[in-house]
């Protein structure tokens, strides 16, 4: 609707003052903007109201000469949640597969303690996961803990991050470019790696990107109000009760505040927020660093490596690593340059979002303690969507005509799909989880073999996280009838994550009263093999899965 007023009042009326009316846009061509109301016009006069009803048309100079630009209001409510589903869809297919591996063993065992033993445990170990595992385990008890059930809520969290990449990418750039920066964040290699893993960092990157969704509105309306502020205060702590090292995304959201010339009313409003958050994210904070210990393997993991920053952080293959790179520095360039100088604030926000989180991450991890894992950093990736995003625009800019550019368009998504394809099918694939784990399909093997009666030993060298006992803990009816000889007390009575166990070479006096002996040996390892042998029993036969292997042995 626009308003207006009439040059053409009748004698009659020019004694009354004309306030305005309201005309009908009735025609957008090329030649003008054709205008036609039934009119009302409003005006005052000294004795009376008076009214009339007339007709009118105008023809205004050709403001509007195309409506290909325009974004309809269908277009812009439905693209977000279609993006999402359609982000959802591809981190769910398949995501059952893969049998769980250490981490996602540490997120199952713990959620399905009880309440009592879930908290006490949590005052000791994997406080900062405190809001994840309590979720877990409510979703648990309804949907059972089946790796696409447990896993499901993270390929959610992925159709949430997905919309509010769109969202985000609209906000700063338009909804062109916001379409194409969700569609490239759903076929990113972290961003479908993370949707098919029950740990919270799928959740991470939703909270992520909505807070920055949320600030950018709060900035670019000029909004004042303290309440609306406290809110968003409020939910920046709970995200770190989500996943503690989204205390980054602070300097990501400075650097919003600096770049849209905030008022100053504005500043003082998001400097009251940010103090808000600090307070009430203290206790999250508190126990992080005072359970820091548990990140101590860091120290003995070369993880903060050239690799890891430039491919394994978001991009898993060196194939996708460099047409990634390639398009982020066109991106980059055309952004800045003349035709996007308008843009310049955003680009500045999405660069600082994409390298300054890694710089501080790798500077502490060099210069205080272990503190760097390429997953740690999956948050980033709405910034290297919408980057992407950048460069695939770019590369038809030097392209006049609009159809040909949305031609450059399309074959750069579908060489980024192509390039991601492979890496998504291993993500997939029934061995995908962290080097080949394989603890579901050694349970499979010994429920298909083992009988009631027999003991059971398990490989106790290597990380916790890697031992293949864990699949006794991740699947217990598989194992029914068998006795774990070197069980000492179960994780549900520790407040640990694993169980404690006792030595094989320790326990003879409980293996010798059983027949048959199955060991499970991860890897080339033998030590537990060789120690049942060395008690008079013989291997009757052996069960290759992946990375380990289940023998069968029986006394001599």
């Amino acid at each position: 609707m626009l308003t207006g007023t009439l040059p053409f009042l009748s004698d009659l009326t020019r004694s009354a003052r004309f306030t305005g009316c309201v005309y009908k846009l009735t025609e957008i061509s090329a030649a003008g903007t054709r205008l036609t109301q039934p009119l009302i016009p409003r005006w005052s006069h000294p004795d009376e109201g008076i009214r009339a009803t007339m007709t009118s048309t105008l023809t205004l100079p050709p403001v509007i000469t195309s409506t290909a630009h325009i974004s309809t209001p269908a277009r812009r409510r439905f693209a977000a949640p279609a993006v999402g589903v359609l982000a959802g869809l591809i981190a769910a297919v398949g995501s059952g597969t893969p049998s769980y591996w250490g981490d996602e063993a540490a997120s199952v065992l713990s959620a399905g303690r009880s309440l009592p033993s879930l908290f006490h445990m949590l005052d000791h170990v994997d406080a900062v996961h405190a809001a994840y595992y309590l979720f877990l385990h409510f979703w648990m008890s309804v949907v059972g803990t089946s790796e696409a059930a447990v896993r499901f809520p993270s390929a959610i969290a992925v159709g949430f991050a997905a919309a509010g990449t769109l969202t985000l990418g609209r906000q700063l750039f338009g909804l062109r470019l916001g379409i194409v920066a969700g569609l490239v964040f759903a076929i990113l290699p972290q961003v479908t790696r993370m949707g098919a893993e029950a740990r919270s960092y799928a959740f991470a990157i939703a909270a992520a990107v909505w807070l920055t969704v949320w600030l950018v509105s709060l900035v670019r309306h000029g909004e004042v109000r303290r309440r609306a502020w406290l809110l968003y205060g409020v939910a920046a702590a709970a995200a770190t009760y989500l996943f503690l090292y989204l205390v980054l995304l602070v300097a990501v959201h400075i650097t919003v505040v600096v770049a849209f010339h905030a008022s100053r009313t504005v500043v003082r409003r998001w400097a009251e927020a940010m103090t808000v958050a600090a307070v009430c994210a203290a206790p999250i904070l508190y126990a992080g660093l005072s359970q820091r210990g548990q990140i101590k393997f860091l120290a003995h993991r070369d993880y903060a490596t050239a690799w890891s920053v430039l491919v394994g952080q978001w991009f898993s293959t060196p194939l996708f690593a460099a047409l990634a790179w390639a398009l982020i520095a066109v991106g980059a360039l055309t952004a800045v340059g003349r035709s996007r100088r308008s843009h310049l604030p955003s680009v500045i926000v999405v660069l600082v979002w994409f390298a300054v989180p890694t710089m501080l991450l790798l500077a502490g991890n060099a210069w205080v303690s272990p503190m760097y894992n390429l997953r740690y950093l999956a948050f980033c990736t709405p910034a290297v969507a919408l980057l992407l995003a950048l460069g695939l625009d770019g590369i038809g800019s030097p392209i006049r005509s609009h159809q040909w550019r949305r031609v450059a368009l399309v074959i750069g998504l579908v060489a980024l799909l192509a390039a991601a394809s492979p890496r998504y099918i291993a993500q997939r694939g029934p061995f995908a989880k962290d080097g080949g784990s394989d603890l579901r399909q050694t349970a499979d093997v010994v429920a298909a073999h083992a009988s009631v009666g027999g003991a059971i030993v398990f490989d106790s060298s290597g990380k916790p996280s890697r031992k293949p006992r864990l699949a006794l803990d991740l699947y217990p009816q598989s194992f029914t009838g068998l006795t774990d000889v070197a069980l000492v007390k179960g994780y549900v009575d520790r407040p640990a994550l694993w169980d404690q166990v006792a030595p094989t070479d320790s326990i003879s006096a409980l293996i010798l009263p059983h027949d048959t002996v199955w060991v499970v040996e991860s890897g080339q390892d033998r030590a537990e093999i060789d120690a049942v042998r060395g008690l008079g029993y013989r291997i009757e036969k052996s069960f290759p899965v992946h990375r380990t292997t289940v023998y069968e042995l029986s006394k001599e």
